[in-house]
């Protein structure tokens, strides 16, 4: 039986830049790597980081574009939390709950590499919520 992995492409500007902050910072694995990319590991899925020439910029807020993880045990989340104060990566939100109380709980935090992408890192107290709960219908902060 096979497992499917997830593959996300991203931009960045400088490949030691990316290196330091998600090998060094989220303890992400490297692999292959170019002048103009570098794969990483990031907690068995591949990212693929892309050197390119346009400008990169700030979003306003954490919506709609964001990429992360979804962490099955609380302790990992605690563990990677920990580690990005650590390593003093900047935090676009600061760890919180959501949706305290109700099914959809979840604990996340943003954080936002040299490049502007963000990175959402979180944990449900009820995995069904990850999918499933269809009778809720809130996503995110929105208002």
């Amino acid at each position: 039986m096979s497992q499917t992995l997830f593959h996300l492409a991203f931009p960045v500007t400088d490949i030691a830049q990316t290196k330091a902050y998600y090998v060094d910072g989220l303890g992400c694995i490297p692999g292959r790597e170019n002048p103009q990319a570098l794969i990483l590991n990031f907690y068995g899925h591949q990212l693929v980081a892309h050197v390119t020439r346009e400008d990169l910029t700030r979003q306003r807020t954490i919506y709609p574009r964001h990429f992360g993880l979804i962490f099955t045990q609380e302790r990992d989340w605690e563990d990677l939390l920990k580690k990005a104060q650590q390593q003093q990566l900047l935090f676009r939100e600061e760890p919180k709950n959501r949706f305290v109380g109700s099914h959809l709980e979840h604990c996340t935090f943003f954080l936002e590499d040299p490049f502007y992408n963000l990175i959402e890192l979180k944990y449900y107290r009820h995995p069904e919520a990850i999918f499933g709960s269809y009778e809720y219908t809130q996503i995110g902060d929105r208002g």
